[in-house]
């Protein structure tokens, strides 16, 4: 393998952003997105390789029923005068050509509780960064194929819809929703608080 420069990485760090108006146009194929969700959930890091993430990947009529279930849900709890905004942001997120929904196994996750007591509270912490690495890797690698996507989180809302309908063991929690697409437009300028605020720096 060549070497690559960290410059490239902070290149696509500042690429990746989230775009919400998605269309079902992907400018990839579905079989692309499969082998990059296949190759993410392989090397994703993982505390004591305890491989804790689950993904599942949903296109087309499968992903429009994921957000027509997370819409009957919030109808139900949202009062009809307020529903406009609530449901043109269910639609939008309708209008995209795929969600991965991203878990962490619960049943691993408690084996390595068992397997390191000393650790035990950390295991949940160390499951949810995993999956937040995973997230990142995915949202990116997306987007430098040129798809644009938006990171949600309808759980538990969606929880049990997700879990009939999609044959998800119940020890598989759902953590987040990324949805994907066609760009249908771009990202707004994006605000930064002064790096100084942010990072120390001592002994250099």
């Amino acid at each position: 393998m060549s070497k690559v420069s960290a410059d490239a990485l902070i290149q696509l760090a500042k690429q990746r952003r989230t775009i919400y108006p998605l269309t079902k146009n992907l400018p990839i194929s579905t079989a692309r997105v499969q082998e990059i969700v296949n190759e993410l959930t392989l090397h994703t890091p993982s505390s004591f390789n305890s491989q804790s993430n689950r993904v599942v990947v949903l296109f087309g009529a499968e992903h429009e029923k994921l957000w027509d279930f997370a819409t009957q849900r919030l109808k139900a709890i949202v009062p009809e005068e307020n529903w406009k905004p609530t449901g043109d942001k269910m639609a939008m997120f309708r209008a995209a050509a795929g969600t991965v929904l991203f878990f962490s196994d619960n049943t691993t996750v408690n084996e390595y509780k068992g397997k390191f007591p000393a650790f035990s509270d950390k295991f949940p912490i160390w499951a949810s960064q995993s999956l937040a690495m995973q997230q990142y890797l995915t949202w990116t690698a997306l987007e430098l194929e040129g798809a644009g996507a938006n990171l949600q989180h309808y759980n538990p809302l969606i929880d049990g819809d997700v879990q009939n309908e999609w044959n998800v063991p119940a020890d598989w929690i759902l953590d987040a929703q990324l949805v994907f697409g066609g760009k249908g437009g771009e990202a707004g300028e994006k605000a930064f608080k002064p790096v100084e605020e942010r990072v120390k720096v001592f002994g250099a």
